[in-house]
């Protein structure tokens, strides 16, 4: 049956799909020696949550095996002038594979009527890179991404715990990085504190996503032009040379491709709900991140011409674009003045 199991996720769109016993996780050590350095920031959840990730029966008391899957999102899409990282492009990917397990557990059900499961895609205390490894799905890249020989690491994770005994498939237990460094090289603000260690309160994903306050002044001209999340990393990956397509159900929406940050800026609270509604931008991380993340965009591009729409943001009801919206005119202002002397 295990067999016939992972071929019907394969026919539900998940390119990567394995079986893992649901024993504690691997890393669950190394999570809270993680925790312990501080690597986390303002993710408090993580802590609070933390004891609830050594093993998925906080989860689902009754949960013998671990279904793991990954889906492809589309890694040559292109970007517009306020950058979303590629898997934010498409409908919201937890949307997605919650809607594809379930399916994956109906139809299990349909096999073996006593089965029950629940399905996992972010929002439950589970460590799916560790399952998702032991699942044989890949193994922890330097950039502690998961990468798969051939599919690379643009792919996104869903687990399906089940109270049945299936036989596990076999574990990824090697890596294949070797002395390569491309990817904690390329990092825009070093975050990467060593091979397979991230400070996320350096990590741009972090701080335009989690960061719910003002972005630290030394790190915003790393940000770029990222509005939403961080590619580089994979961009640079020597495993992601060829990788694959992204399956259709994550293919990228053409209104999110060519974003701006000024048009952004415009967009009151009812206005940015029915722009980003069933995307990953709505309800989280919302409109005050997402609309301080443009104008440290417009910042960062020492662009004249946003100086109209920064002033006007600068009397918005949220404090925390009111002050993204000074900074960033300020060092348009800076930039212009140097220009001119």
């Amino acid at each position: 049956m295990e067999s016939e199991l992972l071929e019907e996720a394969r026919r539900l769109g998940f390119s990567l799909a394995g079986i893992a016993r649901a024993t504690e996780a691997d890393g669950f050590e190394h999570l809270r020696n993680w925790l312990d350095q501080g690597h986390a920031g303002e993710m408090a959840y993580l802590h609070k949550h933390a004891e609830a990730r050594r093993h998925p029966r906080s989860i689902y008391p009754e949960v013998k095996s671990v279904v793991m899957v990954g889906m492809n999102y589309d890694p040559t899409a292109p970007q517009g002038a306020a950058r979303l990282a590629r898997y934010a492009q498409a409908r919201d990917y937890h949307v997605v594979l919650r809607e594809q397990l379930w399916r994956l557990r109906d139809w299990l059900r349909a096999k073996v009527p006593h089965c029950w499961g629940r399905a996992v895609v972010d929002t439950a205390p589970l460590l799916e890179r560790d399952f998702a490894r032991r699942a044989g799905l890949g193994w922890f890249g330097k950039n502690t991404m998961l990468i798969h020989p051939r599919q690379g690491s643009w792919f996104v994770l869903g687990a399906l715990l089940v109270n049945l005994e299936l036989q596990p498939t076999p574990s990824f237990d090697t890596r294949h990085c070797g002395r390569c460094t491309a990817c904690l090289d390329a990092c825009p603000t070093q975050a990467f504190v060593a091979p397979f260690v991230l400070d996320a309160r350096r990590c741009i994903s972090y701080l335009t996503i989690e960061l719910k306050h003002a972005v630290p002044e030394t790190l915003r001209f790393e940000l770029g032009d990222w509005l939403f999340g961080c590619d580089v990393c994979q961009e640079v990956c020597p495993w992601n040379r060829k990788a694959p397509p992204g399956h259709p159900l994550l293919a990228a929406k053409s209104d999110l491709l060519t974003l701006d940050a000024c048009e952004l800026l415009l967009l009151d609270e009812d206005a940015f709900r029915q722009r980003f509604d069933g995307t990953a931008l709505y309800p989280r991380p919302g409109r005050a991140v997402v609309l301080r993340n443009a104008a440290l965009i417009l910042g960062n591009s020492a662009d004249a011409s946003a100086l109209v729409t920064l002033q006007r943001a600068s009397n918005d009801t949220e404090p925390l674009i009111r002050e993204a919206a000074v900074w960033a005119m300020e060092r348009i202002r800076d930039r212009l003045h140097s220009v001119t002397r």
